[in-house]
């Protein structure tokens, strides 16, 4: 029997049947956690029962909160989910919003009161979010008036969309509105430890988005395993980073790592790397997350972060060049925290301390996991030999009702996409992607999605779109273009292209080259030969 608190049953119906999850470890002490518990509670509430609700929780421009203060505003809203939008126990609530206080706060409401959440990117486009919606039966919004407009370009009529509230807004129907009328008592839902209260989504390579499953044990296993055995932070320290809470490694970085140790987090709506090297003065911050193209371009700069309040960095979203590393120990004198995750395990999985540092390795197995090097039918290979990288630990993947299940877990092994080589030494080497999945600037892009946006551009009679090296972001887009009759490929037309894909998807997605070829490379059946394309760029 399903231990559960949820009433809609949707998340427990849509899991991937048991044979086809993978193996999950619990062998250390501290991830043996009781059956029923809201890790809302373990990772805010449990502040102010020991009475630390007066430390510093959350920083960001000319706001300052407390526990205490996070803890009523997600009490209220919480209240105001349940009593007046009728919010009940396994509902999906979107939460659309940059990074600011009011996100976090409407984040500990949904977890709060049982519900499920699922962040999106700022930067997502109503096509994008209408999918999200309908994958996961969304019923509840939680929306930053400043992002309104994509929202209110849902179709209403083919949604399940109920129930949307503005905040940030000094409309009379806004959030805070609500919220100055609440009250700010609310007891927890006594969730199962397997309940799901966090939907992550991931692009596909076939452009059509994956929800990963996460339960309340896995946010709480995620902060017992890479955070205290490897990043070793206090409740000192100050957190700042990059990347959106919507990403599992922003949530982890800024919200659940912080907060299950009692520290505070700097939240930039905008985090560029000038506004990043002026937030972590302002604010003295102490930890870092960000991507490793943040790091060259910071490191790069005149006026960077030597003798700064940073003392430890972590990398992570894309593989970090040894040149990106050595510039940042020389710009900054700190040793980068390199590190593989994945949103399917939640977070960091492979990693180092800044003392077993190799240069070119990602790092060792985090305790907690294990990983090894696999072939093609999942046997363990020599080190020294690429092949595929295999994992499992106390999380791992659980895609909500998507066949692409059966491929990510093989034989108990989250099996993660990525190649790899171990040397002797137990540290792992990345070597590739195995898929068609392009990594620019630590932004995971589909080709096929870019693909369908150029396809709906009038000029356009064929394209396909392919990831070429970049020294700067890693990777970026390129798309090949076979034009209509009547149409002359142009400076013009490259850049009206770019922006026609820039407002079809969200904007980082945009081809960043173009080509425009005679015809695309394919098959004597038709299919595409990517491969081709990749050999010529």
């Amino acid at each position: 029997m399903i231990q559960t608190s949820h009433i809609d049953t949707f998340a427990i119906d849509h899991l991937p049947p048991l044979e086809q999850q993978p193996e999950f470890l619990f062998d250390l002490p501290e991830l043996q956690l009781p059956d029923y518990f809201n890790c809302a509670t373990e990772l805010l509430d449990k502040h102010i029962e020991q009475g630390n609700g007066a430390r510093i929780c959350i920083r960001a421009a000319g706001l300052t909160w407390t526990y205490s203060d996070l803890q009523e505003k997600a009490n209220k809203i919480a209240n105001i989910l349940v009593d007046q939008l009728g919010l009940v126990t396994g509902n999906r609530v979107l939460l659309r919003s940059p990074n600011n206080p009011m996100l976090v706060a409407c984040w500990f409401a949904v977890i709060k009161a049982g519900a499920i959440a699922v962040a999106t990117m700022p930067l997502l486009r109503a096509k994008e979010l209408q999918t999200i919606i309908s994958i996961a039966q969304i019923s509840h919004a939680l929306v930053d008036a400043n992002l309104a407009d994509e929202i209110n370009l849902l179709d209403s009529q083919n949604s399940t969309l109920q129930h949307i509230l503005f905040f940030n807004s000094e409309e009379n129907n806004s959030l805070e509105n609500a919220i100055a009328r609440a009250s700010h008592q609310f007891n927890n839902v006594a969730t199962a430890a397997t309940d799901t209260c966090l939907l992550g989504f991931t692009s596909g390579t076939t452009g059509v988005p994956k929800a990963t499953m996460h339960f309340h044990r896995d946010l709480i296993a995620a902060c017992k395993c890479w955070p205290e055995s490897v990043l070793k932070a206090t409740a000192d320290d100050i957190f700042i980073g990059s990347p959106p809470l919507a990403f599992t490694f922003g949530l982890g970085g800024l919200v659940l790592f912080p907060m299950s140790i009692g520290a505070s987090s700097v939240l930039l709506e905008k985090a560029s790397p000038a506004q990043l090297i002026e937030g972590i003065k302002e604010y003295k911050a102490s930890v870092l997350f960000t991507a490793p193209t943040s790091y060259r371009a910071i490191a790069l700069q005149e006026h960077g972060l030597k003798g700064s309040s940073l003392r430890k960095c972590v990398s992570a979203g894309e593989a970090l060049p040894s040149s990106t590393r050595q510039l940042w120990k020389e710009g900054t004198g700190i040793e980068l925290i390199d590190g593989i995750g994945a949103t399917e395990m939640l977070h960091i999985f492979i990693s180092h301390t800044e003392e077993n540092v190799k240069p070119g390795a990602t790092g060792k197995v985090v305790n907690g996991y294990q990983a090894k090097v696999v072939d093609a039918n999942g046997q363990e290979l020599a080190p020294e030999t690429v092949g595929f990288l295999a994992v499992k630990g106390p999380t791992g993947c659980r895609y909500l009702a998507d066949e692409r299940q059966k491929k990510y877990v093989q034989n108990g092994w989250n099996i993660t996409g990525d190649t790899y080589l171990m040397d002797s030494d137990g540290y792992f080497f990345y070597q590739a992607r195995t898929d068609d999945m392009i990594i620019s600037a630590g932004y995971n892009i589909a080709a096929p999605e870019v693909e369908d946006a150029l396809m709906q551009n009038e000029a356009v009679a064929e394209c396909a779109v392919i990831g070429v090296a970049n020294e700067e972001r890693g990777q970026i887009v390129k798309a090949f273009v076979v034009l209509k009759p009547g149409f002359i490929g142009s400076p013009e037309l490259t850049q009206a292209l770019q922006d026609f894909v820039k407002n079809t998807v969200a904007p980082y997605k945009y081809p960043r080259a173009i080509e425009f070829i005679e015809q695309l490379p394919r098959t004597a059946t038709g299919k595409l030969q990517r491969f081709k394309l990749k050999e010529n760029s």
